[in-house]
């Protein structure tokens, strides 16, 4: 669990960059990056990296790749 502070951090972030919180866009299980659908994993990790960086498997797909 984060803290108030570090999720607002976050929120102000993916809001300045993206133009959607992180908070709202995980709550319907959507990707703060592209908007779309963050529903499908291909693994344990990735799922779990949506639940700290709030980006779908594409997205993670081009970040770490």
């Amino acid at each position: 669990m984060k803290s108030p502070e570090i999720n607002n951090f976050l929120d102000e972030t993916a809001v300045a960059n993206f133009g959607r919180s992180r908070t709202a866009s995980m709550k319907r299980w959507i990707c703060v990056t592209c908007g779309k659908s963050a529903s499908e994993f291909s693994d344990e990790l990735s799922r779990k990296e949506y639940l700290i960086s709030g980006t779908c498997q594409a997205c993670q797909d081009i970040i770490f790749a």
